[in-house]
């Protein structure tokens, strides 16, 4: 049931049925309101060729997509764990003692970089100062 408060028992305003061929002609009108806008979203990815072990191994393994436990029904948990794999062999190619991997935006990449770069400062009164390439895509400018 319904609560009270929140019921509306007006009739809905549906418009008249139409065939397949109206709706499609009614979708295309409307679509052609919509106004074309710059996207950002993709910026800095470029292309590339995956060997083929990678993607039968990892992107097509379905143990990285599915859940791991009951109560957590989403590709969170391979995610992190593709993380954690890849940032550990990311460090021990390396050397390094800390790595960073993000499957968010070049934006967010580097903000997350910038703060692991912070919380490894040695001296916390230091103020850090990060300096950005002008050449550097547009979602990534730092004011």
């Amino acid at each position: 049931t319904v609560p009270e408060d929140i019921l509306d028992e007006r009739d809905l305003q549906v418009s008249a049925p139409m065939s397949e061929l109206e709706l499609a002609r009614r979708v295309n009108r409307i679509g052609a309101k919509n106004k074309v806008f710059r996207n950002y979203i993709g910026m800095g990815y470029y292309d590339s060729k995956v060997p083929p072990p990678i993607v039968r191994n990892i992107l097509e393994n379905p143990g990285w997509y599915t859940s791991y436990t009951p109560y957590q029904a989403e590709i969170s948990q391979g995610r992190m764990e593709s993380l954690i794999n890849f940032q550990t062999m990311v460090s021990d190619m390396t050397g390094l003692p800390i790595a960073n991997a993000s499957l968010l935006d070049e934006s967010t990449a580097a903000a997350e970089a910038m703060a692991l770069c912070y919380r490894n400062l040695k001296k916390k009164k230091v103020t850090p100062v990060f300096f950005v390439d002008q050449a550097v895509f547009s979602s990534k400018a730092l004011e």
